[in-house]
């Protein structure tokens, strides 16, 4: 790693997150648009996003071997390469085969994508400095995520309602426009990621997917060896599923409301664009619950609040009563979120941390290819308002898996003093660890 002091590092840092997500809010309001209005139907697009899923479940721990092995540059670098034939590929595609092609390679460029920028920044200030704070930019990596893709889905928005190139569909302008940005997130990549070359090579490489079986292997164990992890991981198996109702059928409903698809469209990238402000609002707000109900309730209260707004964004019959209830959906999102992750990283030590975290990660991808798949299918077959309520109905039924976690914290409680601010110093030295270990 070459000499970036810290603040460099951070600037950078920021600069090249920003240029990531904002291809990925240009996208938001046209992914499942696009290929509805090229002749797809519902249940094709549910496989075709399905498609997606299980190739990041199953390269996501390989790719971070290769991350590890290689270098953070070139893995983010290969990634962007290859988004950008991605967003090639869906700006052409007109077949279920060419979206479902599109669909699988952008689950490769996820995987890639998942974890070396932000692993190459802790590598880039503690490099510099082993007793650094990361905390000040890991924060402002969050808050840079949320802008672009705000400022994304806005775009997005505009493009769709300007359609400012004659020959070239509304709806592909966007895909068009994130393509570009995804040139520019590489070209600004190899400029600014300054690293070291590693010398372990391919031989590097060979270990590190061999070692995968056994990461693998030791994190069910750990899943075996404690009800309450499962537990936790077993919500992220409802979230997955149900969030397929205000990512992807959103937009269908905001179609059958208004009865355009250019117009949910134009409508869509303000609307995400606010969504995410609402989210962030919603995880600013949750401490002021959870310092009265606790994490893990207030982490069960969010799973049947949230399926209450997803019922109301079934239920409400006009444009403003179905954006409303979007919004709540997501301030309830982002809520969620924090207290779900405190409460996983309580049951880990830094030892597993990692592979644990990946592990809760890993399974929102099958759980939402295969709600992909079954809520667009009910769509199809009976109503896109039925779809939702059962997606609403799987996102409140996880709350009682929070219930373990509840009588953990109850019985760390009764014994209070040394044993919570260790935990505490514990989680705050292995929150760092993590990071380096992405």
């Amino acid at each position: 790693m070459t000499h970036l002091d810290p603040r460099q590092a951070r600037r950078r840092y920021l600069v090249l997150h920003g240029l990531r997500w904002l291809p990925t809010g240009l996208m938001i309001p046209i992914v499942t648009l696009l290929p509805l209005d090229r002749g797809l139907s519902l249940s094709q697009v549910g496989m075709v996003v399905a498609a997606q899923g299980f190739v990041v479940l199953a390269m996501e721990l390989p790719t971070g071997g290769l991350s590890d092995s290689l270098g953070r540059r070139p893995v983010v670098i290969a990634s962007g390469v290859i988004n950008i034939a991605v967003l090639g590929l869906i700006f052409t595609a007109e077949t279920f085969v060419a979206f479902a092609i599109a669909y699988g390679l952008q689950g490769l460029y996820r995987a890639l994508d998942s974890g070396p920028l932000e692993a190459w920044y802790v590598d880039a200030t503690l490099a510099h400095d082993p007793d650094a704070d990361i905390s000040r930019g890991l924060a402002g990596g969050g808050a840079v995520l949320g802008a672009a893709v705000a400022l994304g889905a806005l775009l997005s928005g505009a493009l769709i309602a300007l359609d400012p190139l004659p020959g070239v569909e509304a709806l592909a302008v966007p895909v068009l426009a994130a393509l570009i940005m995804q040139a520019v997130a590489v070209v600004a990549a190899a400029a600014l990621m300054s690293e070291v070359n590693r010398k372990r090579g391919w031989a590097g490489v060979r270990s590190s997917v061999r070692e995968v079986p056994s990461v693998i292997a030791g994190s069910v164990g750990l899943l075996r060896r404690s009800r309450v992890l499962t537990a936790l991981i077993c919500v992220e198996l409802f979230w997955g599923f149900g969030m397929v109702t205000f990512e992807s059928l959103m937009p269908v409903r905001l179609t059958e409301v208004l009865g355009s698809p250019d117009d949910a469209a134009a409508i869509m990238g303000p609307a995400a664009s606010a969504a995410w402000g609402c989210s962030a609002l919603g995880a600013a707000m949750v401490p002021l619950l959870s310092r009265r109900l606790g994490v893990p309730l207030t982490a069960a209260l969010m799973r049947v609040v949230q399926g209450g707004t997803v019922v109301a964004m079934a239920a409400f019959a006009g444009p403003v009563g179905l954006v409303t209830a979007y919004f709540a959906t997501y301030v309830v999102h982002g809520a969620a979120n924090p207290m779900h992750m405190t409460l996983l990283h309580r049951e880990v030590t830094s030892a597993h941390r990692t592979s644990v975290v990946s592990l809760n990660s890993m399974v929102a991808q099958p759980a939402g290819a295969v709600g992909g798949i079954v809520l667009m299918a009910l769509a199809d077959a009976v109503s896109v308002q039925t779809a939702m309520v059962a997606g609403a109905v799987v996102l409140a039924v996880a709350a009682p898996l929070y219930l373990p976690a509840h009588r953990a914290q109850q019985r760390r409680s009764s014994a209070p003093g040394a044993e919570d601010r260790g935990a505490d110093a514990d989680h705050r030295r292995s929150l760092g660890d993590s990071q380096l270990e992405v």
